[in-house]
Formats: C-alpha cells, sequence, structure tokens
C-alpha cells in the first residue's frame, strides 16, 4: 500500500507541480435556442503524454477518497451514474457529467487558493481535491445539495504546491465557481460562462473592465489632424486583445469570443460552436515546454459535455476526430466501474479523397 501511495503521488506532483507548464486549462459554456445547454474546455499538460481516459462510475459503487496518507479519506456509495475524463488516475475527473445532468471540472488555480490543513483525525470526512468531481457527480443532482453538503467536508491537496478550483454546472444553465481560499469554500455565480486559472474569479470579473473598448466587426474610420484613418482589415474593432496564453489574457479572449458567439439553434450546433472556439486556445507545445519535442500540442484534448441531452463529445491532441459518450444508452444499474483510454491509436485519421 505504502509503494502504491508514494507513486501515486510521484504522479500527482509530476502533474501538479510543475504549475508553469500544467495551468493553461480554459473553460466557456454556451446555450443554444432550443434551451440546450453546453459546458466545453480545455485541458494542458507540456511535459509528456498525459494518462487521459474516460471513466464511467454505476450506480451503487463503493468510493473512497485518498489522503496523503494512503486511501484512508472519505468514504461515499455512488448515487448516480458518471461519466468523467480522468487523468493521471481514473479517481481524478478532470471533467465529467452524471445521469441527473450535473456536470463539473477543475482548474489549477496555483498560489491563489489555499486548503485546509491536513489532519488525520479528520480522515473520515477528508476529500482529496482531485477527487472532489468524482465526488459530487456520484452524490449529488443540484448546485444548491453540493453547496449545502461540502460544509462538513474537508478538501485537502495531494501535493503541497498546488490548489484547484472549480466549475459546477446545471442542464438549467445555471454555473457555479468554487474556489478555496483560506480553507474558507466561497461560491460565485458565472454569469459570463469562462473559468481560467488564477487570480481568483473575481478578480477575472474586474480585469474585463480594461478592455472595455473591445467590440466585435470594425473600428470607425477617423481623422487625427489632416490624416484619414480606417481599418486595414476586418475585426479591427478588436485590437487590443491579448494574445498570449496566461489565465488572464485567456479568460479575456474567451470571455469575448463566448460571449460575442452568435447563439445556434440546438444542442449538436452549439457543441460544434464550442469546439471551433476553443480551436483558439490550442497552446503550441514550444511555448509552454520548449523541451519537448515529441507531443503535437500541449493541449491533450479538448471536451464539450451537453448537459441538456447528458452526452460528452472530445477530441484529442493525437485524433482531432469527435467522439461522443451518449448516457443514455448506459445501463448505470449494471455496468462495471471502468476506464479506458481516450484513444484506441495515437493517430490522426486521414481521408483520402479519390479522383
Amino acid at each position: 500500500m505504502k509503494k502504491m501511495i508514494k507513486n501515486l503521488l510521484v504522479g500527482v506532483a509530476a502533474i501538479m507541480g510543475g504549475t508553469s507548464i500544467a495551468i493553461a486549462c480554459t473553460g466557456i459554456s454556451l446555450t443554444a435556442v432550443d434551451g440546450s445547454y453546453v459546458q466545453s474546455r480545455t485541458i494542458e499538460w507540456a511535459k509528456g503524454a498525459l494518462q487521459s481516459e474516460y471513466v464511467i462510475i454505476p450506480r451503487g459503487e463503493e468510493l473512497r477518497s485518498y489522503t496523503p496518507t494512503g486511501l484512508n479519506g472519505l468514504r461515499f456509495k455512488a448515487r448516480y451514474g458518471v461519466v468523467g475524463l480522468a487523468v493521471v488516475e481514473k479517481e481524478f475527473i478532470a471533467e465529467g457529467i452524471n445521469e441527473a445532468g450535473l456536470s463539473a471540472g477543475l482548474f489549477f488555480f496555483p498560489r491563489y487558493g489555499s486548503y485546509q490543513t491536513y489532519n488525520a483525525s479528520f480522515n473520515d470526512t477528508t476529500l482529496a481535491d482531485l477527487q472532489v468531481v468524482q465526488w459530487l457527480l456520484s452524490q449529488f443532482s443540484s448546485i444548491d445539495e453540493v453547496r449545502h453538503a461540502i460544509e462538513g467536508i474537508h478538501i485537502v491537496g495531494l501535493e503541497k504546491t498546488a490548489v484547484i478550483h472549480w466549475r459546477i454546472g446545471e442542464p438549467s444553465g445555471k454555473q457555479v465557481v468554487m474556489e478555496i481560499v483560506g480553507g474558507k469554500v466561497n461560491f460565485y455565480d458565472n454569469t459570463v460562462g469562462v473559468i481560467t486559472n488564477a487570480p481568483g474569479f473575481e478578480w477575472h470579473i474586474a480585469n474585463l473592465n480594461n478592455y472595455v473598448n473591445l467590440r466585435p466587426g470594425s473600428a470607425n474610420n477617423y481623422k487625427l489632424g489632416e490624416v484619414n484613418l480606417e481599418p486595414i482589415g476586418g475585426s479591427s474593432a478588436m485590437l487590443g486583445l491579448p494574445g498570449d496564453f496566461t489565465p488572464p489574457s485567456r479568460f479575456i479572449r474567451a470571455a469575448f469570443f463566448r460571449n460575442t458567439a452568435p447563439q445556434r439553434a440546438d444542442a449538436m450546433q452549439t457543441v460544434l460552436q464550442s469546439f471551433h472556439i476553443l480551436n483558439n486556445f490550442d497552446v503550441p507545445i514550444a511555448t509552454e515546454n520548449p523541451d519537448e519535442k515529441s507531443l503535437p500540442s500541449a493541449t491533450q484534448w479538448t471536451s464539450s459535455i451537453d448537459l441538456t441531452h447528458r452526452k460528452v463529445y472530445y477530441k484529442t491532441a493525437y485524433n482531432n476526430n469527435i467522439r461522443c459518450i451518449d448516457l443514455a444508452k448506459i445501463d448505470f444499474g449494471s455496468v462495471s466501474y471502468h476506464s479506458a483510454p481516450l484513444d484506441t491509436k495515437q493517430e490522426q485519421p486521414i481521408e483520402e479523397i479519390k479522383i
């Protein structure tokens, strides 16, 4: 057991400890004309191929949380079936949805968040930060239920130098960001429909005011003294939109792309639109880790979850074809608890056009 825990924590430290190369995740949400609600995100890791899997959790599955000292934390039984996309271990669901339509995801939040200090005497109510999504999706059907239940839970980190915050959404379109600062859990209504990483969510909302001049379309002509100024290309009213991959810049870019995007008719069109928007956040590998030569991109996968129809869509850096897991086609009363790689083969299919 000790060896297993040591290996687990080494893996966690590898992905969470290197915060300078693991914090470029971007999330957006969109609502279709017919009311369908979709939450989408990217996940980045620029230091080798990330072990990513889809996970199926049946109703009634007995689950337990890790703590910094072992598999000896909170015990819980799944009330709802869950489909998740996990990293490192199948317990560490980064993004997912349950059969009630509640969806959640984790996003790195280094330096600005801080959990309660781990105390082994509270192990029965201790939950690892990387298992918060697994816990809340298997237990709850609404954000209000999560708010109530979280009061009796001690969330701790498995790796000392990194912290997480979370996005939680309902099929109604209601969405919150949950952050823990100084051991206190805070919930923020996310009406802008965007999440990235540090600093805190309220800071990002305030920072939007620095870009009050941005507009979709073209800027008006302007006369500067005797010189007539006019746009030299499209989207000139967006001049000043930050293009780097820091969390503040990605938040601004995602907020403007998401909130200027035309509303699509239904869920499927909205899912496809979310993938197109998030293509703008694919992180070239050299910008994150110049020493990495083999990865096609630091953006290892992108997902889009249709909360209304309970469908999980994803594509990866190795295969940009979109794949779908339909929760309606899973019997959560009889399916086994299992996981499988997102890519059966890390290779992009190419369709040859016959002339």
